[in-house]
């Protein structure tokens, strides 16, 4: 865990020598927290904040398949009323037999979870050099 930091911020990595924050995925989307398993993972995505790439890992129940899709396979996200924030959604992908939520990674997280990722991210690597 860091210090002063959201519940779903949960720690860091070490990527190649660089510092990655973790952000728990089940928190930041307020779903309760499990415990983690072997089928657990961190998938690292880079989010683009003003034109500059921030690297960042987003914790996992599991990760089922990794896949290509081309745009023919992914059809808008749903209407599913006032209630329920889909701006992070960024369609669904069509794979025949089932769909699947793809994610607009820019969208998930906010401003200020990724000026805290920069933050955490610079003063480790200082902390460490």
């Amino acid at each position: 865990k860091v210090p002063q930091t959201p519940d779903y911020m949960v720690g860091v990595i070490n990527l190649r020598g660089s510092v990655v924050p973790v952000i728990n995925m089940r928190l930041k989307f307020g779903m309760e927290d499990i415990e983690k398993t072997r089928d657990s993972c961190i998938i690292v995505v880079e989010v683009d904040v003003d034109g500059e790439p921030i690297t960042v890992g987003a914790l996992a129940d599991s990760v089922q398949e990794v896949m290509d899709m081309n745009d023919s396979q992914i059809e808008p996200p749903p209407k599913i009323g006032t209630k329920l924030n889909t701006e992070f959604i960024k369609g669904m992908g069509n794979l025949g037999d089932k769909f699947v939520i793809i994610l607009d990674i820019n969208k998930v997280f906010s401003a200020d979870d990724l000026e805290l990722a920069r933050e955490i991210s610079d003063e480790t690597e200082e902390v460490t050099a």
